[in-house]
């Protein structure tokens, strides 16, 4: 599975882009705690959270033979807003989709990995900070490799699933993008179905250009992407060219309407301008993918789904149900808008 093998392009551009990052870092400690295994590394030049201290993540061993990864959100942090968590908690949630007890979650048998975020740059960056020009840095941008060392882990806990599915919240659903190139390097052939609940890529006019400066992330645009960022703003042209070069991947997006956390805070564009954006970019992505993409766009200006609201309803459909026609292959899977 780990061999030189000829991957999309899509894929091939990111990993050429950062191989020497994958295989660079192993946990200093890999212990177990009930039902998990809580892996932590030591900081130096590798993993590590937005104030330097150290990252960790969790595995946990299910039933099936599939495979969840999931990227927790928690804020961001730039030179114009600074609202993130700054530390990795040890363990892992147990609510909505990552409840492995609820007869209702449809992925609560898998095998799961579970990446805290505290790097403060959506799990994209790769560079540190010296915001006062003092000498010493003050925030440390380590999105990038807390990814690679989380993979590595991941590769080596769960070696051949039969399916991935990758998700996350919020800064975490932002965060699918950066790893999805890194999973499939790693599992060149297995089936991969994304959620991304509530990082959905609008934005506002020159903003993401701007994140990607401050944070060194612009390795995971590739050059022949013109249009992966549009001149809105938008990331839709980039989700499109990952759907085109991946055969063998689905997206499901999920967001509300007027999701305050992300229209208010983080791209201060206001609820009504979010929402006149959102629907035209769901549509085209839909458009460009009709097999393989499908959103689920809820009224209203609450943040997140997966583990806050997993039985919120779109249309009669809860969302649990959703995500478990999209990994079932029902024919009910759609696309649903309140």
């Amino acid at each position: 599975m780990h061999g030189l093998l000829k991957l999309p392009p899509v894929f091939q551009h990111h990993w050429n882009a950062r191989c020497h990052e994958l295989g660079d870092f192993t946990p200093m400690l890999s212990e177990a705690a009930n039902d998990i295994v809580q892996h932590t590394f030591g900081t130096g030049e590798g993993p590590r959270c937005l104030l330097g201290g150290d990252y960790t993540m969790a595995t946990r061993e299910g039933s099936s033979s599939e495979l969840m990864i999931f990227l927790e959100g928690g804020g961001a942090c730039n030179s114009l807003l600074c609202q993130a968590t700054p530390v990795a908690s040890p363990g892992m949630p147990r609510f909505g989709i990552l409840n492995p007890e609820a007869s209702s979650n449809p992925a609560r048998n898998f095998n799961v990995a579970y990446l805290p975020y505290c790097d403060g740059s959506l799990f994209s960056g790769d560079t540190a900070i010296d915001t006062d020009d003092d000498g010493v840095v003050d925030r440390y941008h380590h999105g990038l490799k807390n990814l690679s060392a989380s993979i590595d882990v991941i590769a080596s806990t769960f070696p051949a699933p039969d399916r991935i599915l990758l998700t996350g919240n919020s800064a975490g659903g932002f965060g699918t993008d950066y790893m999805l190139p890194l999973v499939r390097k790693l599992y060149p052939d297995t089936p991969i179905d994304l959620i991304n609940d509530s990082g959905v890529g609008i934005s506002r006019p020159g903003y993401v250009d701007f994140v990607i400066n401050e944070w060194n992330a612009s390795r995971f645009f590739p050059d022949d992407c013109s249009d992966c960022v549009s001149e809105a703003g938008h990331t839709t042209g980039y989700h499109i060219y990952q759907l085109n070069e991946d055969p063998n991947l689905r997206m499901g997006f999920m967001s509300t309407k007027q999701d305050s956390v992300i229209a208010d805070v983080f791209v201060g564009i206001g609820g009504e301008a979010f929402e006149a954006a959102l629907l035209p970019e769901m549509e085209a992505l839909a458009a460009a993918h009709p097999e393989r993409f499908k959103s689920f766009i809820a009224d209203g200006t609450t943040h997140t789904f997966l583990q806050a609201q997993f039985s919120r309803e779109v249309e009669g459909v809860p969302a649990y149900q959703w995500v478990a026609d999209m990994l079932s292959g029902s024919a009910d899977w759609r696309s649903l808008s309140d």
